[in-house]
């Protein structure tokens, strides 16, 4: 491998043409900038050339299970603007919105909710330019305005925001417990010119707060970019009001672990020899999420698991009530319920967090019945 990283020998595969010229003139990248360039590369990344959702595509999110998920995160918002004492020109925010089937969903039931949408904006912080193409068509109705980055919208109003799987795409580095110390993992080329993974020092002060009695082999991620942008949502609701709703499939507290998996056709493939032609994606780190939030003022409710919180926000009530209207539904809606809250499927892998102004009381974090 360049550079001087050992190769790994566990993995190995297809260097594209375009991938394999960039490691070979710069060094070994950090599996961060490996993941930065397999997904949002303007030419070549995942995201700006193929994403694929759906039961067709590479992946499926609980949007696409049921119409329930979206409607539940419409009545959340709803109920985040009462708190708020109903603000005129809130900005309604979704990151990530994928086809846009979440906001599709969200607004069905926020068009109930009198006064709302009379005045608020609707934002897309989407910088994927196949899926804006997707949600303007199916929200050309509600008027979208498009964004690359959250800094992009205007300060001054309050904003409600969802981000459902938007922080497991941001890229992590990985760093491994050797003899000598913490390493750090590097994708780089063998002698064949195929990817693999190596290790390397890591550079000044980037393993400095990794506990030094970690077991041999350890995996530690660290996701700086999943920080930030934490902590730029949390100094904007400190800033102008406000609350988001965080759902993704992660940690609630810090561990170990090797968490890089890629995904094509539902299925886990080899992150290298699939570099650009999957989606990539690691855990989510919700302490150092919220740790990043407060430190900007905002406040943080507990972390809970997606099953306890759309069972608190009514989802069984609200399954109940589709099967009855839909009596020739209600085995499929049965089987999307499950599947959006069963401990073996999304239920408790998925964890919740919200991060919004001090003094609100987002709904969906209170125990609820029969779950942890």
């Amino acid at each position: 491998m360049n550079a001087g990283a050992a190769p790994d020998p566990d993995a190995s595969g297809g260097a594209p043409t375009w991938l394999g010229r960039r490691i070979a003139m710069d060094g070994p990248a950090t599996v961060a900038e490996f993941m930065t360039a397999c997904l949002y590369d303007p030419r070549h990344g995942y995201y700006a050339t193929r994403p694929s959702l759906g039961p067709q595509g590479d992946f499926i999110t609980a949007p696409l299970v049921s119409q329930m998920f979206g409607e539940l995160i419409g009545a959340w918002m709803a109920e985040v603007w009462r708190q708020m004492g109903g603000p005129a020109g809130v900005r309604l925010v979704e990151f990530g919105p994928g086809d846009g089937t979440l906001m599709e969903d969200v607004l069905r039931v926020l068009r109930r909710v009198p006064g709302l949408l009379d005045t608020a904006e609707l934002w897309l912080v989407e910088p994927s330019r196949p899926l804006r193409t997707l949600q303007a068509e199916r929200l050309a109705h509600a008027r979208p305005r498009f964004a690359d980055a959250l800094g992009e919208l205007p300060p001054g109003a309050p904003l409600i925001l969802a981000a459902n799987e938007v922080f497991d795409c941001l890229p992590a580095r990985q760093f491994v417990r050797t003899v000598e110390g913490w390493a750090e993992r590097r994708v780089g080329l063998d002698t064949t010119g195929r990817l693999a993974f190596g290790l390397s020092p890591p550079p000044s002060g980037a393993a400095e707060n990794l506990p030094a009695d970690a077991p041999l082999g350890a995996v530690a991620e660290r996701s700086p970019a999943q920080t930030a942008l934490a902590a730029e949502i949390g100094a904007r609701v400190a800033e102008d009001g406000g609350a988001a709703v965080v759902i993704d499939y992660g940690r609630e507290r810090p561990g170990f672990g090797d968490t890089l998996q890629a995904l094509s056709r539902h299925a886990k493939v080899d992150p290298l020899a699939s570099a650009g032609a999957a989606d990539l994606t690691v855990h989510v780190d919700f302490a150092a999420l919220a740790g990043a939030a407060r430190a900007q003022g905002a406040a943080v409710s507990p972390v809970t698991s997606q099953r306890a919180f759309l069972c608190s926000l009514g989802v069984e009530a609200r399954a109940a009530a589709l099967a009855t209207s839909r009596p020739d539904q209600a085995e499929t809606i049965a089987r999307q319920l499950h599947r959006l809250v069963a401990p073996d499927q999304m239920g408790e892998l998925f964890k919740v967090v919200s991060i919004h102004t001090p003094g609100l009381d987002p709904p969906g974090f209170a125990p609820h019945e029969g779950t942890p």
